[in-house]
């Protein structure tokens, strides 16, 4: 939807959860020498400031990043995730928090590219901005990424890394994501598909996981991070999860030995507690 800016949002407990396994999937890929594709659905502003504009409004990033931010017991692949937050706050003061696309750009190699959506007017033009020296590595595209991905699968080098995250604040998102797998996964069978979704109380998010699992029988990973129990109002986010089809063999074992020690250091209330599920070839 027009109406949302995700800089309400940036670095919170979904954020962490997200840009953490981004960097995972992003460090395997870089371990061949062969290029690939980094592609966003959904890509937003590109980076966000926390210490004006919409972030102090709602300082989400204070239940999300700012408690792993002075960490010194932090696991390696979240360490790994936290060093991509510092280069972008060189004087040590986290000041600014980077979104998937530029995680994405400080990962790539030379021979790398990235294809990137936006649909909202104004943070396509933030989007412009933030990538104005990007070259031809980086393309922009101004409008809907469910349909404008189709046109570039397969890429090239047949590797790539597609996110989808949209809002979901529209609950025809959810049919829509599900829509654009499908299509994706007919024209690039082997493609790395990692997919974001909030923990709300909206029916459509409940059964979002188990509808996920159905597009293949095998060679998938899911994780969720549950920070509380489900809001008494009906209203709120308490949670998120990933769901990446064909994942790095890596990830799992990753998220397994990481996923108690964020359940510790994010979780608000008893009811904090995370979720695995791997189907490997």
């Amino acid at each position: 939807m027009l109406s949302y800016r995700h800089a309400f949002h940036a670095g919170n407990h979904a954020d962490v959860l997200k840009h953490a396994v981004l960097v995972q999937l992003l460090d395997y890929l870089r371990q061949k020498d062969k290029s690939y594709w980094y592609i966003d659905t959904h890509a937003g502003a590109g980076v966000y400031s926390l210490q004006e504009g919409y972030a102090t409004k709602t300082s989400e990033f204070e239940s999300g990043i700012a408690k792993l931010w002075s960490r010194t017991d932090l696991p390696a692949p979240l360490a790994a995730y936290v060093d991509e937050i510092a280069a972008l706050n060189p004087d040590g003061q986290l000041r600014y928090y980077p979104g998937s696309p530029y995680l994405a750009w400080r990962l790539m190699r030379e021979q790398d590219r990235m294809r990137l959506f936006e649909m909202h007017t104004t943070e396509i033009d933030v989007l412009r901005h933030n990538f104005r020296d990007a070259g031809r590595r980086a393309m922009l595209y101004d409008g809907d990424g469910f349909e404008g991905i189709k046109a570039l699968l397969p890429p090239p080098p047949r590797r790539a890394l597609v996110l989808i995250d949209p809002s979901y604040e529209d609950k025809r998102d959810y049919t829509r994501t599900l829509h654009c797998l499908e299509e994706c996964l007919s024209r690039f069978a082997t493609g790395t598909y990692a997919v974001w979704y909030p923990q709300v109380t909206r029916l459509e998010s409940q059964r979002f996981p188990d509808q996920l699992k159905r597009l293949q029988s095998k060679n998938w990973l899911h994780v969720s991070l549950t920070v509380s129990r489900p809001p008494s109002g009906g209203f709120g986010l308490f949670g998120s999860g990933m769901f990446i089809l064909n994942p790095p063999y890596t990830l799992a074992a990753a998220l397994k030995a990481t996923m108690p020690w964020l359940v510790k250091t994010l979780g608000q209330d008893q009811d904090a507690q995370f979720q695995l599920e791997y189907r490997g070839d």
